[in-house]
């Protein structure tokens, strides 16, 4: 028996995307630019997925450029946007706010511009993982050009107040950024309603192939091209069309559309079950970030006196897949920086794993990782010398 409890880190391609996908990888090989009918049929899948696209964005098809993914777009929103912007400040400075806790696509980002002489702010956020609005509000400088916040976390699913921060934004004529990767497909999505000038998502997180993202830019919005070439993306992000990608991203959307209401409710009382269940098996185990505002797939637990890493390869050695935090972190010596930032200390955040649920996962799979985590915990609690200090009888 296998349960793979990691959709946060990728999703497996739905059927119906890789069949959507196959005539572009096989006779359908046009260039998309091409003008002959070979590259005009790849056109037309692309156009239709820029269409889908939208749609689960509530914005126009041509708001949509295509990237390789998630990181891409985070890269292409805040230096496209740095880039474009004029400078509302006499002396010509621009500032950023961004928050503690968001993903390394944009907190890289923001570290790398500071080199180049822009001021960010980190806005921090509280112990349950949710930046207050006020606080940003606060941060607002004359020079401030853009906002950046995420969505849903990816390690914590906790949810951010996007709509409050969009009309502060609004209010204050900035520029402001979501990176929703950890949420297409598990949370309603209405550019409109969150108030975002910029949002960025991903393929493979939504059970479409690796490669393939977009990025939503509001009409009016100044975005600089990050690299030059032809013009692709009305000229916004030059390069041959990944057609197979886009076309897969566009169906996931699609499906995304379509069975987001049932799936929402049918995974949140598979993840609630499961976080229960552990609960009330193990001792001295804590929910990360505020369980009342996260995505419904995700949750967080940290296990005192069992290490996380010794935890996730015992797990995998059962047929149990999870995650100590970001897969694009895995290797990391640091603790996670986003569970550090909601007040776990080093050796508590080197303890906690995330479990994160999709649309394949069964009933029987939660049964088996109910069965198997308890058992690996109490194995490794046995062998830890903190454990009699650390862990709480029941």
């Amino acid at each position: 028996m296998r349960a793979y409890l990691d959709y946060n880190a990728t999703t497996p391609v739905d059927p119906a995307v890789l069949e959507a996908m196959q005539p572009f990888l096989a006779d359908n090989f046009g260039n998309a630019s091409s003008i002959h009918s070979a590259g005009q049929r790849a056109r037309a899948a692309v156009d239709h997925a820029r269409d889908s696209v939208a749609a689960l964005l509530g914005a126009k098809a041509s708001e949509i450029v295509f990237t390789s993914g998630g990181t891409e777009s985070d890269n292409l929103a805040i230096f496209g946007l740095v880039s474009g912007a004029a400078s509302t400040s006499a002396a010509g400075s621009k500032h950023i706010i961004t928050t503690a806790i968001e993903h390394h696509a944009v907190l890289r980002s923001c570290q790398a511009l500071e080199q180049q002489g822009i001021e960010v702010t980190y806005i921090p956020v509280g112990n349950g993982g949710v930046v207050n609005p006020d606080e940003i509000g606060r941060a607002l400088r004359p020079e401030t050009i853009l906002i950046s916040v995420m969505h849903a976390n990816n390690e914590l699913g906790t949810i951010q107040p996007i709509e409050e921060i969009g009309r502060i934004a609004a209010e204050a004529d900035v520029y402001f950024h979501c990176d929703a990767v950890q949420s297409a497909g598990k949370l309603p999505l209405d550019v409109n309603q969150l108030g975002v000038d910029l949002l960025s998502i991903s393929a493979h997180k939504m059970y479409g192939p690796k490669g393939a993202g977009a990025l939503y830019v509001r009409t009016g919005t100044p975005l600089a091209p990050q690299f030059h070439g032809g013009h692709h993306e009305r000229d916004r992000r030059p390069g041959t069309e990944n057609v197979p990608g886009i076309v897969g991203l566009g169906k996931a959307c699609e499906l995304a559309r379509a069975n987001l209401a049932t799936e929402t409710q049918r995974i949140a009382a598979l993840r609630d079950r499961l976080q229960s269940a552990i609960l009330d098996a193990i001792s001295s185990v804590r929910v990360n970030g505020d369980a009342a505002h996260r995505a419904p797939n995700t949750t967080n637990l940290s296990f005192a006196a069992a290490g996380g890493e010794a935890m996730l390869i015992a797990l995998d050695l059962l047929g149990v897949a999870c995650s100590t935090g970001a897969a694009c972190s895995s290797g990391a010596v640091e603790p996670s920086h986003v569970l550090l930032a909601v007040g776990l200390s080093a050796d508590e955040a080197r303890s906690s794993l995330r479990f994160s649920l999709g649309r394949q996962t069964t009933s029987e799979e939660i049964d088996y990782a109910i069965a198997s985590i308890p058992e690996v915990v109490s194995r490794l609690r046995a062998l830890s010398p903190r454990s009699a200090t650390m862990v709480t009888a029941r």
